[in-house]
């Protein structure tokens, strides 16, 4: 039985679904962000047993993490969204979590550098149709006051994700060691590395089901129209807004560059500086980003919607600038601590300020952004977010260490260098995009919420 039950026929001024449904909604959508992201961090976690079984550089495993990702979500990230902005969400969802643990799963069979580079583009190309859909799924069953703390839910994701990556991959690790080999009944023999992924493929399969309780919500605030909006009206509501998109839309990006950096190499970073082993990073690092992580995303969430019913207009960003400020000295200062304690700690207070932003920064996103266009807007802002960010973040570090400082020992210096000019960047673009937003917000709601 659905757990959705208003009419799926789109109409202006629609009632907002019971709060039951609406929270029950906003929790599934973040269990499959969640398994999206373990996909993602398993993969940081396992650095270095795959470089040594693959014989792949720093720079190899940059693009294994970032640009396998990246590639194939360029081509069916925006397609996809514009299938969303005028067809049933739910379906694309059910559909992009089935996709990617299949590919994921896929990971533990790959024998060859290559192999895994295809099979991460398959992860790729499955989580591109999930954010955009549910973003806009989200703005349509949450009221203004109540969407950053739901779209702060959903990227509780990333955290919950990340940490359930780091320790169940840790604990895997403990009683198999990624380089021992495994035997398995019809595949063969495998390393511990690929059984870990072949495991991670498994839960998702079984979430996809799960899914499909959700139902297509009301498109609020739409005339009821259909068709696929005209490209030319949709570049023209980017020129309009360009300080907001591009000041959102690049400030994000860039501080999910300095998030994806630091967390692609954060686990090679505490085995190279201070001889942890994988089982210890899990046991210590996957705790923290849980805890931290998600303690800032709903407290993010939480601090936007109390500015915005205490009458400060522009809260949604307002609360982000709190969290970007914060990066700065955090981001740059824990690579250079002396000992793991102290770097574990800077590392839990960037997972708390990162978390800050996002629910305040994405319902800023679709406030400013009429309905029919928001799953299409979403796509491009994860376009940025993945090109300067998920492909960017972990290759410049990569590049850093393997060609300017030429020795992987000198990582943490890498990791300090790209974070401070990332960092101050973020905070400069998101002050073009509050001043953006502050203009769309002048606009009549008819103007800006509708098509």
């Amino acid at each position: 039985m659905s757990i959705v039950t208003e009419s799926n026929v789109a109409r202006a001024g629609a009632a907002w679904p019971r709060p039951l449904v609406a929270w029950t909604t906003a929790i599934l959508l973040m269990m499959a962000n969640t398994l999206a992201f373990v996909d993602r961090q398993a993969l940081a976690l396992l650095v270095q047993p795959i470089k040594a079984d693959l014989h792949v550089s720093d720079t190899g495993m940059s693009l294994l993490y970032g640009l396998s990702f990246t590639l194939f979500y360029v081509i069916v990230g925006i397609p996809v969204a514009r299938i969303a902005d005028r067809s049933n969400r739910r379906n694309i969802v059910v559909g992009a979590v089935f996709i990617w643990s299949v590919a994921t799963a896929i990971c533990g069979i790959a024998r060859s550098f290559p192999a895994l580079f295809l099979a991460r583009v398959g992860v790729g190309a499955g989580e591109g149709g999930l954010s955009p859909a549910a973003y806009s799924i989200l703005a349509d069953t949450f009221p203004k006051d109540r969407l950053p703390v739901a779209l702060g839910i959903y990227q509780m994701g990333i955290y919950v994700g990340g940490a359930l990556a780091l320790v169940l991959g840790g604990l895997i690790a403990t009683h198999v060691p990624p380089s021992a080999v495994v035997a398995l009944p019809v595949i063969g023999d495998v390393k511990g590395w690929q059984l870990i992924f072949l495991l991670l493929g498994i839960p998702g399969i079984l979430l996809s089901i799960v899914l499909l309780a959700i139902r297509e919500p009301v498109r609020q605030g739409s005339t009821g129209e259909t068709t696929i909006v005209p490209l030319p009206r949709f570049f023209a509501q980017l020129r309009g807004r360009w300080q907001a998109y591009t000041g959102i839309g690049v400030g994000f990006a860039l501080m999910i560059l300095v998030g994806n950096a630091t967390g692609a190499w954060i686990p090679a970073f505490l085995e190279r500086k201070f001889g942890m082993t994988t089982g210890q990073i899990g046991a210590s690092y996957g705790p923290l980003v849980l805890v931290c992580g998600v303690a800032g995303t709903f407290a993010g969430g939480l601090f936007a919607g109390f500015l915005r019913r205490r009458g400060f207009r522009y809260a949604n960003l307002q609360a982000a600038l709190l969290g970007f400020s914060a990066l700065i000295p955090v981001s740059v200062a824990f690579p250079l601590m002396s000992t793991a304690t102290w770097a574990l700690t800077l590392i839990g207070m960037m997972n708390f300020f990162a978390g800050f932003n996002f629910g305040g920064g994405l319902a800023a996103l679709q406030e400013v952004t009429p309905n029919r266009m928001r799953a299409l807007v979403s796509s491009g802002y994860m376009l940025l977010v993945n090109l300067i960010g998920a492909a960017g973040g972990p290759l410049a570090i990569a590049l850093v260490t393997d060609y300017w400082f030429a020795d992987p020992g000198e990582l943490p210096l890498a990791i300090a260098a790209v974070c401070a000019i990332a960092s101050p960047l973020a905070l400069l673009f998101l002050l073009l995009g509050l001043k953006g937003y502050a203009a769309a917000l002048a606009t009549p709601d008819a103007d800006r919420m509708s098509i």
